[in-house]
């Protein structure tokens, strides 16, 4: 299947726009008014989802990625970086998701 992407809110808002217009199935924690959520509740719900979350929040994601997987829970990937321009950070995101799957991010940290 296809893979799915969650936006946190520390990511351009405007990503997720043009990631849509590229055919993505994506959406954004200030879309969905999860604005001020947990890391951790904003990682349970993009299992939930089953979509893949992206982050500027490399740290703390790191960490519930360790914790998930010390706990042998499963999450559908996070994909995190620092912080760079909306630009930069469409090119590489478009570069590392490509035609991926959601089994390609399975369970991964990946970093852009």
């Amino acid at each position: 299947m296809k893979l799915k992407l969650f936006l946190d809110e520390d990511i351009h808002t405007g990503l997720s726009h043009a990631l849509q217009q590229r055919g993505y199935d994506v959406v954004h924690a200030q879309d969905l008014k999860r604005k001020g959520k947990s890391d951790s509740e904003q990682l349970a719900f993009a299992v939930q989802e089953e979509r893949c979350l992206v982050t500027f929040n490399v740290r703390d994601f790191a960490h519930l990625h360790n914790k998930y997987a010390a706990q042998n829970r499963e999450h559908w990937g996070i994909i995190v970086s620092r912080q760079m321009p909306i630009g930069e950070t469409l090119r590489r995101l478009l570069k590392k998701v490509g035609l991926a799957t959601r089994e390609d991010f399975k369970n991964r940290i990946d970093f852009l």
